[in-house]
């Protein structure tokens, strides 16, 4: 199958008085119509800055600096900013983080998702009101949620509105930053469900922006790690859970807290580096006191299975996980 989103070789880099902070570099991935990929990282690793790239929504200092974003075969690199202003919404959509801070507290709900559809000159004329209540609906919502200002909403219930507005178009890709933050478990559940349900009925590839590698386990088809602007590897939810190649991989993994309370909870040890004019190598040696200023090569472990193979890191993740299993014992 054609995927609907190719990315290759992406670069995204910052551009201070200091130099480049290379926030995203040489990442390449993609999704077929109907996947869903999670992808994981510390804050900071480059993962918000894959979804503004998607939607080409950098403003300065920031920069695409090569790669191609491939949506439906168009390479949303080459658009200019009204091709691309037609392209959001319709053939690639996002469902930001922060609810609040994307709907307008001023306007009641339903002026704000046909502003969305006007903008794209769609037209609803007397098949308005069954649109926007079938809208509601596919997110869990009553139509009378469309009469009501943003702050007479609960958490949930904005982010269902922007899932709305994200899906008003059908989109082809939908990106989902962290949708669930500031929410409260109960209601994290309800948010994930409404998108997987949206996500199935539309066919469109998902990509799902996050820590919670708990929560990736439940959604998500492929993961995507990202460490310091890099992904460092990218599977199966079966590969990276079964069988983590990378040691930043497994030390996620280990963070998961054990409800059984068969081990401690486990933390990742030291800060990433910073990404202002960093050097050539492996990033991850830095984090546990090594050195590798080499190439670290995209090695294919299995089919659909890659790591960046640094061998320090390697050995190092070895000698980790053999430890861990002694202290468990």
């Amino acid at each position: 199958m054609q995927p609907i989103l190719d990315i290759k070789n992406l670069k995204v880099y910052y551009h201070t008085s200091q130099g480049p902070v290379k926030a995203v570099e040489d990442v390449s991935f993609s999704l077929e119509p109907g996947e869903r990929m999670g992808l994981v990282g510390e804050s900071g690793s480059g993962k918000s800055t894959i979804a503004l790239a998607l939607m080409k929504a950098h403003k300065y200092p920031a920069n695409i600096e090569s790669g191609d974003i491939i949506v439906d075969s168009i390479n949303i690199v080459d658009l200019n900013e009204e091709e691309m202003r037609k392209t959001r919404l319709n053939n690639i959509s996002m469902i930001p983080q922060g609810a609040m801070n994307s709907l307008n507290p001023v306007k009641k709900i339903k002026p704000q998702v046909i502003d969305a559809l006007t903008d794209h000159g769609v037209k609803l004329r007397d098949k308005q009101e069954k649109f926007l209540s079938e809208l509601m609906e596919s997110v869990g919502l009553s139509k009378d949620v469309l009469k009501l200002y943003p702050h007479e909403l609960s958490g949930g219930m904005k982010q269902r509105v922007c899932i709305a507005i994200s899906i008003s178009m059908k989109p082809k890709v939908i990106i989902a930053d962290e949708p669930t933050s500031a929410l409260d478990v109960i209601v994290q559940r309800q948010v994930m469900e409404t998108l997987y349900e949206v996500q199935e009925q539309l066919g469109a590839a998902c990509i799902l922006i996050g820590h919670d590698m708990g929560l990736m386990a439940q959604f998500a088809d492929k993961i995507g790690i990202m460490y310091a602007g890099k992904m460092v590897e990218f599977g199966s939810v079966s590969d990276i859970f079964k069988n983590p190649q990378h040691p930043y991989t497994r030390l996620l993994i280990d963070s998961l807290p054990d409800t059984s309370g068969k081990r401690d909870l486990i933390g990742i040890p030291g800060i990433p580096p910073s990404l202002l004019n960093l050097a050539d190598g492996c990033s991850f040696c830095l984090r546990i006191g090594k050195k590798n200023t080499k190439e670290v090569p995209w090695v294919k472990v299995t089919a659909g299975h890659f790591i960046q193979k640094c061998p320090t890191c390697i050995d190092y993740g070895l000698r980790k996980k053999a430890t861990t299993k002694r202290t468990r014992k």
